[in-house]
């Protein structure tokens, strides 16, 4: 094949249908018939990207093998595909604004006078081609973020009419999902908002090629014609998007729906064979029919919103599978955890996990988790912060420092067992500045997490400023807290867990993005599997 083709998913009525599952789906049914598929992520905000932003504005900043840091869909589309992203799958608005603005400075425009049109969309057409000039991919998914009709998405929605004219007949494919509300006064399914959502998608000179219409209950065949007569597409490119139980079951939906060929008929592509999903099913399988139920607390300070722990979430589902066991998340708020009412709130759970996160707020309540775990022999999971919490904690309790911290909670502490990194000091500009991406760390023989991963060499993906440190070393591990993981080429402690405990481990680094359908993180199979050994010795 020569050329890449290109998929286009656009969204209309409201946000959160679910662009970024369809998008995942499609190009796993793709993937699945043996093409070479990736997916990229155009958002229209502002910001350069969502490091700077609070989880509870955009919910988890994902961070890609090269340190990007990304929105959450492209989890899902590292989920879905087992293929890790890059910074060039996710593109926003501040890039592409700081981008030619940059160029307007160095005189690159020859002083014309810099418009949106042509040299904001010129700008997204380039990235939108970035990974199809690879020749890595045989079809490039692009998602558009938000809603048609939006400012803000205006100059994306425009630069995909461009580029549907500029690829020509059969190279590229524009799917619009909308919403097929059910109206339980007037017992019937409505059509008028999608109906709404094609025409303001056409006004701006594009026609959807396929329709996928959410919805909450089956779509008639008489609702499929009228939705192809009064938008325009063929009866075979209605396609209906049911709620599901998980969001794992939806390639099998769309496969059903036949998503996947009608898109490979519109690009002109033979079907190949039939989409292997052995692997996938098997997963599901397993998730569907579990043998053993845990309840594994999920210690954090934004509980409130799931999405800010989507990866731990999913990685809890994957690994929930791999052990043939349901796993009941039980979000707890840190702030709501002190030590009169710990044993209470922890009295029913089989496993313990601390999350990552920043600042202050909730730090004590994380830092009494953590003593529950250790005391009571109770498997316990410390993420980023998680595991930043267990240093104080053993500090604290064990070598008797009552005053040892973080830094970032306290500048004065006497014993900073946790501090700032030494190229951190200086930083004051906050975006994409902190270690961030894919970093070697090399696990010492006869520990757990040996046991766990199988070997000494492994790399994880990183995001934070601060750090175990290191003059702490030898004291800690005298009193049993064992440096079980550093980074070879900084020294850093990356790894620390207890040898007299049943399970107790926390790591500097993130697992939960690298935790996929068809390769579960090592870590949360081991965590689930010590929670279900826990439960059967109660």
């Amino acid at each position: 094949m020569n050329q890449t083709k290109y998929i286009f998913v656009t969204g209309g009525v409201t946000s959160s249908l679910g662009k970024g599952i369809i998008a995942a789906s499609l190009a796993k049914l793709l993937q699945a018939r043996g093409y070479r598929t990736t997916i990229q992520k155009f958002d229209p905000y502002l910001n350069v990207d969502p490091g700077t932003l609070n989880p509870y504005e955009h919910g988890e900043c994902y961070v890609t093998d090269d340190g990007a840091e990304t929105d959450l869909d492209l989890g899902h589309y590292e989920r879905f595909l087992n293929v890790p992203t890059s910074q060039a799958n996710n593109v926003t608005t501040g890039r592409i604004y700081r981008s030619v603005i940059e160029k307007e400075r160095r005189g690159e425009f020859l002083g014309k006078t810099v418009q949106v049109v042509p040299h904001i969309t010129n700008e997204i057409k380039d990235r939108m081609q970035l990974l199809g000039n690879s020749g890595d991919y045989d079809i490039v998914i692009t998602e558009i973020g938000g809603t048609v009709g939006d400012i803000e998405s205006l100059p994306y929605i425009e630069s995909v009419r461009q580029l549907v004219w500029d690829l020509g007949e059969n190279n590229a494919v524009v799917i619009h999902l909308t919403l097929v509300p059910y109206l339980a006064a007037a017992g019937e399914l409505k059509t008028k908002p999608t109906q709404h959502s094609v025409k303001t998608l056409m006004e701006s000179g594009i026609k959807a090629d396929i329709l996928v219409c959410r919805t909450e209950h089956e779509i008639s065949d008489e609702i499929r014609h009228k939705l192809a007569l009064f938008c325009n597409v063929k009866r075979e490119a209605v396609i209906q998007s049911i709620d599901a139980d998980t969001i794992y079951e939806v390639p099998n939906l769309m496969l059903q729906e036949g998503l996947d060929l009608v898109t490979l008929k519109k690009l002109d592509l033979p079907k190949k064979a039939a989409p292997d999903l052995k692997t996938w099913n098997t997963f599901l399988k397993r998730l569907k029919n579990p043998k053993h139920t845990v309840n594994i607390g999920l210690i954090g300070k934004y509980v409130e919103m799931q999405d800010c722990y989507k990866s731990i979430l999913e990685a809890f589902i994957h690994a929930g599978a791999a052990n043939e066991t349901k796993v009941n998340v039980v979000s707890i708020h840190s702030e709501h955890i002190d030590a009169t009412n710990v044993a209470d709130k922890f009295k029913d759970l089989d496993a313990i996990l601390v999350a990552p996160g920043f600042g202050e707020r909730g730090i004590e309540g994380k830092i009494e988790a953590v003593r529950f775990a250790r005391e009571n022999k109770v498997p316990f999971f410390g993420i980023c912060l998680g595991m930043q919490m267990a240093v104080i904690e053993y500090a604290r309790n064990i070598l008797g420092y009552a005053d040892a911290n973080s830094t970032e909670m306290n500048e004065n502490t006497t014993h900073p067992v946790v501090n700032l990194m030494e190229e951190q000091k200086n930083v004051t500009h906050k975006g994409g500045t902190m270690r961030l991406g894919a970093w070697k760390c090399t696990i010492e023989p006869d520990t757990l997490a040996y046991k766990i991963y199988g070997q000494t060499a492994i790399s994880e993906r990183h995001r934070h400023r601060y750090e175990f440190n290191s003059a702490y070393t030898n004291e800690l591990q005298k009193a049993g807290l064992i440096p079980s993981g550093v980074n070879p080429d900084t020294g850093l402690v990356e790894i620390v867990e207890i040898k007299e405990h049943p399970f107790f481990i926390g790591v500097q680094y993130h697992p939960e993005y690298k935790s996929t359908v068809a390769n579960p993180h090592p870590i949360f199979v081991s965590l689930v599997a010590a929670a279900v050994k826990a439960k059967k010795a109660k």
